[in-house]
């Protein structure tokens, strides 16, 4: 630690104290100066912020809940006024959450991002006072790996932006109103569907009535079913730190089944829900639809339809990436039969997310990409706030890959499905060789980002869809070429390896298929995108738009 640092933490008086106490000493400021406090237990904590911590600790002493702790931890600076404390109060919400040394029992209805006086440099020394919370084992990770934590990504706890906030007191508005009919979001990569999703059930749990001081959804039975296997394994290990939420509240479109009836059903990434066609597992996809009296070619989303009084589903169509999915029309077709069933208009509303959260290049980039996969020709573009690169050589690709990962971490590489799967039954052989640099596919489909080794890896679509990397290496196979005569892109069948998802596929659904794959890959970084594109006619057109590293 250098003298700035030490100087910045020192700006921080944190003093240690049974709770309750008869006393907690006799400093002027514990009566009358803005303060941030930890109540904790060992395993749980809560936090919060007050003008009179002395007073506040006697009120939670008389609430029942609070009674389950035995220590504070005060947090006292000279340069703390009132707007300073609420910030840091979220932020220490946000960042103790994600952190996963406790688990929090604050409710998330008080996250917020306000402005206010010198606020750059409060957020700036924010950090001298995590750094001595670590001190006093208050805490345990540092900032930069939370930030690059998927729990971090999503926390209900996270600061929802107007566009989020808007669409969730939407929802939440829908939901007490008891109306019981489907509620339908669409937004495309990185405007915070999951987070959203993640947001309204931690929130729905704590709600309390004002009048009646009941918590009304704490009896309603809710899910949140997340179709990729990878996701859902990392949100089930999330919903375990937070209070009032759990592990068996995330889950599949089978386990739902399972389960009966739901009141409250939230539903990610809806245009993955499956249809019966080039699935796995058919004889238990065909056992649900019978325990639900619906016909064989019955979908996913008619079994969710069927069991959820509020299904709540957020969907892209822009994100469909094979057969087993849920197509717009399908979808739409879908509800509004439901809602006809349920002897309502046919018509229904859907709700937008426009802005976005994890492209830095933001919606122009997002745009830019799909304007580019389907022929569309647009002025090249550079962007400001984003690195979006073409290589022509793979090993410099490779080799920038590791340059990028120790510089900032979480960068990856990643891809069509271009290679055949040969790793899957011989550990010693590789999938992929570009200019002799050989390369193994993901090892794991659960938390493969996250997992050893990942980094030598390249990943696929069901390992890297609903991810952030900081930045992404997406590498475009031969899957995908360009016809110069024709002046346009197309796809190659005899090079593309899932056997599942193009088994069924028609010509025309296929090039939909692998073109929005790639429009997932080229979406999941944040800070930047590098290409490398194997087909030497695509690469051409591709450095028409993008500048050469």
């Amino acid at each position: 630690m250098n003298n700035s640092e030490a100087t910045k933490e020192n700006l921080y008086v944190i003093t240690n104290h049974k709770f309750p106490s008869d006393s907690y000493g006799e400093d002027d400021y514990l009566g009358n100066w803005p303060m941030l406090y930890i109540l904790e237990n060992g395993d749980k904590v809560y936090i919060g912020e007050s003008t009179n911590v002395a007073e506040r600790m006697k009120q939670h002493y008389n609430n029942k809940e609070k009674r389950e702790f035995n220590k504070v931890h005060f947090i006292y600076s000279g340069r703390f006024n009132q707007s300073v404390t609420f910030d840091y109060e979220s932020k220490l919400i946000q960042f103790v959450s994600a952190d996963g040394k406790y688990t929090i029992t604050n409710k998330n209805d008080g996250i917020a991002n306000k402005n206010y006086f010198s606020k750059p440099e409060y957020d700036e020394t924010f950090e001298a006072l995590w750094n001595k919370l670590r001190s006093y084992n208050l805490a345990e990770h540092t900032l930069e790996y939370i930030k690059n934590s998927e729990f971090y990504k999503y926390s209900p706890f996270k600061e929802l932006n107007k566009d989020q906030k808007i669409l969730a007191d939407d929802i939440i508005r829908e939901i007490r109103e008891g109306k019981e009919l489907p509620i339908v979001v669409e937004g495309r990569p990185g405007t915070g569907k999951t987070i959203v999703a993640v947001y309204l059930m931690k929130y729905l749990r704590d709600y309390e009535d004002e009048k009646t001081h009941r918590f009304p959804f704490r009896e309603k039975k809710m899910g949140l079913i997340i179709p990729q296997t990878s996701l859902r394994s990392t949100l089930k290990s999330l919903f375990k730190k937070i209070e009032g939420l759990a592990a068996k509240d995330v889950i599949g479109a089978s386990e739902a089944v399972k389960a009966g009836e739901w009141d409250i059903l939230f539903v990610d990434e809806a245009q993955k829900l499956q249809v019966r066609r080039s699935i796995v597992g058919y004889q238990a996809y065909d056992n649900n639809n019978k325990k639900l009296g619906l016909p064989s070619d019955a979908t996913e989303l008619d079994w969710i339809l069927k069991i959820s009084k509020t299904p709540v589903f957020f969907f892209d169509p822009d994100q469909l990436s094979g057969p087993s999915g849920t197509t717009i029309e399908v979808f739409q077709n879908k509800v509004k039969m439901e809602l006809s069933r349920r002897r309502r208009m046919t018509a229904y509303l859907t709700h937008f997310l426009r802005m976005q959260m994890r492209v830095k290049g933001g919606e122009e980039y997002i745009n830019y990409v799909n304007d580019i996969l389907h022929n569309v020709d647009v002025p090249r573009k550079t962007f400001d706030d984003y690195d979006f690169k073409i290589f022509t050589h793979f090993a410099d690709f490779n080799k920038e890959l590791y340059v990028k990962e120790k510089d900032m971490e979480l960068c990856r590489m990643l891809a069509g499905y271009a290679w055949e799967w040969k790793t899957k039954n011989d550990k010693t052989a590789y999938d992929i060789e570009i200019e002799g640099v050989k390369k193994r596919w993901n090892h794991c489909l659960n938390n493969w980002i996250n997992s050893d080794g990942a980094l030598d890896e390249v990943g696929c679509i069901h390992t890297s869809a609903g991810y952030d990397l900081n930045y992404a290496f997406v590498i475009l196979g031969n899957d995908i070429k360009y016809d110069d005569e024709k002046g346009r892109i197309y796809v190659d069948r005899s090079n593309y390896f899932d056997k599942r998802g193009k088994q069924s596929a028609s010509d025309e659904e296929l090039d939909l298929y692998i073109k929005n794959i790639y429009y997932v890959l080229m979406t999941r970084g944040i800070r930047g995108t590098y290409l490398y594109v194997c087909d030497e006619k695509l690469r051409n057109y591709f450095m028409k738009y993008v500048e050469e590293f």
